[in-house]
């Protein structure tokens, strides 16, 4: 059986909801960034151990948290070793405005993937963009290259829409899903 990681930034909570519908998809080991940027000891075990790793961060100033980013350069120890070169990647995000750069998040969670010899995996979720789609529809933001929520700024974790949150839990499933193919 395929084992699956996410691990997650969140500022507000709203990414950490996300990463919970996430890893409820995908039924998956949910390990937390804490406000510090670290991650606990037995955080690392279960990202070392997993078969595939899905990354979280908010979208801030068009990019990761500076918590996330934090735990990217300390994945320069398994990386030096190529510890998690042929595991499966794939990354989410969320912002407050509808676009909010949230691909250069998406962006540079794929680098991180890339950079440690990883097979990235997309929504695999077509858009809702006709004219009949409405705003808590699957992937009504539109990604490909990852899982994007979009709450308000003024909205608390729990006011974020279920249609994002079914996003990111198909999303999830896709990932474990690809991965059990890659463990064949």
């Amino acid at each position: 059986m395929a084992t699956v990681a996410v691990v997650c930034h969140s500022g507000y909570g709203h990414t950490l909801r996300m990463a919970q519908s996430v890893a409820a998809g995908a039924d998956a080991d949910l390990v937390t960034i804490d406000g510090d940027g670290n991650v606990s000891d037995d955080g690392w075990a279960t990202l070392n151990a997993a078969d595939a790793i899905i990354m979280g961060s908010p979208t801030y100033m068009g990019s990761v948290s500076w918590q996330f980013k934090k735990f990217a350069d300390a994945t320069s120890k398994p990386w030096f070793g190529q510890a998690w070169k042929d595991k499966v990647f794939a990354g989410f995000t969320n912002s407050a405005t509808m676009n909010g750069d949230k691909h250069s998040t998406l962006h540079y969670l794929f680098t991180l993937a890339m950079q440690h010899s990883g097979v990235w995996v997309g929504t695999g979720l077509m858009p809702s963009n006709s004219k009949a789609a409405q705003r808590n529809d699957i992937n009504y933001v539109g990604s490909f290259a990852g899982a994007m929520a979009q709450s308000p700024s003024d909205a608390s974790a729990e006011d974020m829409l279920p249609g994002d949150l079914e996003t990111a839990r198909l999303f999830g499933q896709r990932v474990a899903q690809i991965t059990a193919q890659f463990k064949r």
